[in-house]
């Protein structure tokens, strides 16, 4: 069983929701309890309605919403341009994680969307992912999907990280 409760704390550098989760056993004993904190970088589009990364102290692992390829006025860069949009979702995708103290060395998964059924447009996305990570060849998924969120989108990336 969880019970919530919740605060927000803004700065200049991002504003953070934490949710306080008290997690209980079945039979009703207490196990203790975590904060959740939602970050909202400052530094990528505000417009979205979903965090761009969460992380708690008490697994010290981090779940970042799906990186989407937009500039920072929420527009989807380079329509048609697999390759520009992959590298677009990971630079966005490495502010999110940096606002959590992380970087891509940090990630543990990824899962990458790619808006095609032609498996060279998801080598494409692929190649640019693999590029960006280098040595540090994390877990992936990748995955052709019919359709992605934004109008002309055809990118997106989630990770799990630790710290």
């Amino acid at each position: 069983m969880l019970s919530f409760a919740s605060h927000s704390v803004s700065n200049r550098r991002n504003s953070v929701r934490c949710n306080r989760v008290k997690r209980r056993e079945p039979g009703g004993g207490r196990l203790g309890e975590m904060v959740v904190r939602l970050i909202r970088a400052n530094q990528l589009y505000q417009g979205v309605p979903y965090a761009y990364a969460a992380t708690t102290e008490a697994t010290s692992l981090i779940f970042t919403a799906g990186a989407c390829p937009l500039d920072d006025s929420g527009q989807v860069v380079a329509p048609g341009d697999i390759a520009v949009q992959a590298r677009q979702a990971l630079a966005n995708l490495r502010v999110a994680l940096a606002e959590c103290g992380c970087g891509l060395s940090d990630v543990l998964k990824t899962t990458v969307y790619v808006a095609s059924d032609e498996r060279a447009d998801l080598v494409a996305a692929w190649n640019e992912v693999a590029s960006a990570f280098g040595e540090h060849d994390a877990p992936s998924t990748l995955l052709g999907v019919a359709v992605l969120g934004y109008q002309d989108q055809l990118v997106e990336i989630e990770a799990v990280a630790a710290r």
